[in-house]
């Protein structure tokens, strides 16, 4: 147990080395753009105030979002998908997977759960215990359940696995990244020009200014296509795990069920507050709380009975009394609401499709 102890600590002390280098970089970024540049280097007053006013906005958002992404802690389930304890018990006695899976389903049924695994079993993690909540992944880094995993970033130097709490921070952490290098790059550009052509005098600020260039290029460079992809996964509502494998709902494989049209895509990454989109702050996400998510529902889950909601709300029985039609649960109100998302951005059309008689068939989970 000690040579494992001790070789986990040396793991997580490497895990930060990553960190280190690039808190240096930055902090050398700074002292060669503000000192060796604005200070000594630049002689024009206005333009130097400038300069050094957007660098110090550029650069306060890079390391807010960049702070933000580190060290926000993964999001777990709660302990709603824990087995009660009678289940846990019969469930660790049973050795046939078949009786397990019986287990596992009888408590599913009070979940609002929506995915399985490949072969159609309830998704569960032996090693945490839970069942897993749709688009949740056991972390093998983390060593544990983390609800919405993207993925696990150790070389992007972050060392935190990305998901549900901290997505948001990670994608601004990209985008204002991208910015200060770019704008580093842009506005040293002149300069580097002037020094590698001997139009400036040979001074100190040589140095920082040429080696400046190119790492800032080098980084915007090596950022654009990570950013590039993540803006396209977030407008198509997926995360990295689910664009190379496609969620499995109950009625089979679908990469696009979690996508509710590009403008609610966006609000369930930045939340419903568009002045706090650009802020590295908690923003309330009324499209999925982390462990239930709304999806577009866009064929029939043969686990669950369906009804046909009628143009009308009622409809007149044989005896000639109304019958209306049954309520929603808490769960589904909250999957199927949002402001009726079905007629919202764009659906397919041959995802979504309605009868001669204005009807839609949606389907439904029944109350325990």
């Amino acid at each position: 147990m000690a040579p494992s102890h001790v070789l986990k600590c040396c793991q997580k002390v490497f895990s930060w080395i990553p960190v280190v280098f690039i808190a240096l970089v930055v902090g050398w970024s700074y002292y060669a753009y503000v000192v060796e540049l604005c200070i000594f280097t630049i002689r024009n007053t206005g333009e130097k105030v400038v300069y050094l006013v957007i660098f110090h906005l550029s650069f306060i958002m890079f390391v807010w979002s960049y702070w933000k992404t580190i060290f926000s802690k993964p999001a777990n389930p709660s302990k709603e998908f824990c087995l009660p304890k009678a289940d846990k018990e019969q469930y660790e006695r049973e050795e046939r997977p078949e009786a397990q899976q019986e287990i596992l389903k009888r408590v599913a049924q009070n979940l609002p759960l929506y995915t399985r695994t490949g072969t159609g079993a309830v998704r569960y993690c032996d090693r945490c215990q839970v069942i897993k909540p749709d688009r949740c992944h056991h972390c093998s880094a983390c060593d544990m359940c983390v609800l919405k995993m993207d993925h696990h970033c150790p070389w992007y130097v972050v060392n935190n696995c990305v998901g549900f709490s901290n997505y948001k921070f990670f994608v601004l952490f990209l985008a204002y990244s991208l910015l200060y290098c770019l704008f580093v790059a842009a506005t040293v550009l002149q300069y580097f020009i002037k020094f590698w052509a001997n139009e400036l005098p040979d001074s100190h600020a040589k140095f920082h200014v040429l080696f400046l260039f190119f790492v800032a290029a080098m980084f915007f460079i090596s950022i654009l296509s990570l950013f590039s992809y993540h803006c396209w996964l977030v407008g198509k509502n997926r995360s990295t795990i689910e664009a190379f494998r496609g969620p499995v709902f109950r009625n089979g494989p679908d990469r696009n069920g979690f996508s509710l049209g590009f403008s609610k895509n966006l609000k369930e990454v930045f939340g419903d507050e568009k002045k706090f989109w650009l802020l590295p702050v908690y923003t309330r996400q009324v499209l999925g709380d982390g462990s239930t998510f709304p999806t577009r529902l866009i064929s029939l889950d043969p686990e669950q009975p369906t009804i046909d909601v009628q143009s009308e709300s009622t409809k007149s029985g044989a005896d000639g009394q109304s019958c209306a039609t049954r309520p929603l649960s808490e769960s589904q109100n909250r999957l199927l609401g949002n402001d009726q998302r079905f007629t919202e951005d764009g659906l397919d059309a041959d995802h979504l499709k309605l009868g001669s008689k204005d009807k839609v068939t949606v389907s439904m989970e029944s109350e325990s």
